[in-house]
């Protein structure tokens, strides 16, 4: 196993990391430039993919509000998240490889964040900020594993992966949830709501901010189901693509301008209460594309699930009017990053718990300047999802990242036959030259090797059990009633 290293003043990175990193992290020196700590909103919708955008491409969606956050905002070009759900989440809100989180899938009880996990708003809060949720969670779904367990405080959130999924054990919303006027879990009580669940999630956000602006800098973090399937969506939206591509496009695509539509709304409101300045608005997608990519897929190969660049690449935009300046970024970077750059904006004081969990790097230096130096680093994907009560599958779907490279192993279990690609020549991947490159071959991989087995001791949910009874179903009929027994 690699040793830590640190370097002066930089949170401490680890060498064999499961997205790895070989670069200082997080400067505590830097935040001086900054004006007054920002207020953060963060928008992460489920998957759309990052050729479901008008201003990266897309022929038919139109996308207009968040093709102004691109205008307005720093662009990563090539920001990378996990194939799913589950993982990316556990990832961004803890700066490490979500398997060191024991997230190895998206049900199972291998979704739950372990809970020695020191997460960012825990970390914001203890900065000063006040952090709120509205969405999506999909780290654990019993109350001890709950956001408001998890640093956050203000809880506005739906179970399991998606509205109205449920599966056995922990994993599982409230009964008969749908995306029109959905029950939702609100601060440990459910609440019925009214209208569609994407204009829900960000009206309570709104409202949320409306009453602790001025008070302290805030945390908003906005994760949509949407456009996840299933593909509800407003018949007003779907009619905006219907006849222009396939029908289960056209709501995929109508789902994504509601999200759009509400963007817009979101940063009319911060203007109109003289917070557009003093806040940073974050946009990313959490996995490669889903329904879209028939339409477009900006060249790549692959989608969720997948570990090809199309699986895993994500937008990542950054709106700071008047403090960072409009501009592409082309330096490889991931969500790992997110959670060390936050911390440092918000001015929080790391101890050496977080220091060393922390594997991500500050992204503020690419923020001030896109062309700022930034070494070469490792990144490592698995898919994960093997299944239940099986061990570990280290040459399931998988790859390994440098910022020329990308060395990918696609196939199941035991052929352990690697594909290499030259991706700054061949972004679509469409050419293997691993025979052409060995040398390149065998120090990727041995590099995975190493990260492979440095991360078996924290894969701590592989025999999880999870309960009897769904935990939201529980309360859930706890507060409104039990549903019929059914009859003998």
């Amino acid at each position: 196993m690699f040793r830590p290293r640190l370097q002066p003043g930089c949170l401490r990175a680890w060498a064999a990391t499961a997205l790895m990193l070989c670069a200082p992290a997080f400067c505590p020196e830097l935040a001086a430039a900054e004006p007054a700590r920002p207020n953060l909103v963060f928008i992460l919708t489920d998957d759309q993919g990052y050729g479901d955008l008008s201003c990266h491409g897309n022929p038919i969606l139109r996308t207009p509000n968040l093709d102004r956050l691109h205008a307005e905002g720093v662009r990563f070009t090539d920001f990378h998240v996990s194939p799913t759900c589950a993982p990316t989440r556990a990832a961004l809100l803890t700066g490490r490889h979500e398997f060191r989180n024991g997230v190895t899938h998206t049900i199972h009880e291998r979704e739950r964040l372990c809970l020695e996990a020191v997460t960012l708003p825990e970390v914001l809060r203890q900065a000063g900020y006040t952090t709120g949720i509205f969405g999506k969670w999909h780290l654990g779904d019993e109350p001890e594993r709950w956001p408001s367990r998890r640093g956050f405080d203000e809880m506005f959130i739906h179970g399991a992966g998606g509205i109205g999924q449920t599966y056995p054990g922990s994993c599982g919303d409230a009964p008969g949830n749908t995306y029109f006027n959905p029950a939702i879990l609100h601060n440990g009580r459910f609440v019925r709501t009214e209208g569609y669940c994407t204009d829900v999630f960000f009206r309570q956000a709104l409202s949320w901010i409306e009453q602790v602006k001025g008070k302290k800098p805030f945390y908003a973090h906005i994760a949509l189901n949407a456009p996840h399937a299933p593909l509800q969506v407003r018949p007003e939206d779907e009619a905006r693509y219907q006849g222009k591509v396939a029908p289960d496009v056209a709501k995929f695509f109508g789902m994504i301008a509601n999200i759009d539509d509400n963007v817009g709304v979101l940063l009319s409101r911060l203007a109109a209460w003289g917070l557009e300045t003093n806040t940073l608005v974050i946009f990313m997608n959490d996995n490669g594309g889903t329904a879209g990519v028939k339409v477009y897929n900006a060249g790549m190969r692959g989608a969720k699930g997948t570990p090809w660049l199309g699986g895993t690449r994500a937008a990542s935009l950054w709106r700071w009017p008047g403090v960072f300046k409009p501009a592409d970024c082309h330096a490889l970077t991931a969500h790992i990053d997110f959670f060390p750059t936050l911390a440092e904006l918000a001015g929080a004081k790391l101890d050496e718990r977080v220091r060393s969990q922390v594997e991500g790097r500050s992204l503020l230096p690419l923020l001030r300047d896109p062309s700022a130096p930034w070494p070469d680093r490792t990144l490592f994907t698995h898919v994960g999802r093997w299944a239940p009560g099986t061990p570990p599958q280290k040459y399931g779907p998988c790859s390994v990242r440098r910022s020329r490279w990308h060395l990918v192993h696609e196939v199941k279990q035991g052929d352990g036959a690697w594909q290499l690609f030259d991706v700054k020549a061949d972004p679509g991947e469409r050419t293997n030259v691993a025979q052409d490159f060995p040398e390149v071959v065998a120090r990727l991989e041995r590099e995975f090797d190493q990260w492979w087995d440095s991360v078996q001791p924290q894969l701590v949910n592989e025999r999880a059990v999870g309960p009897e009874v769904n935990p939201f179903k529980k309360l859930y009929w706890e507060q409104f009633g039990q549903p019929p027994a059914p009859a003998r």
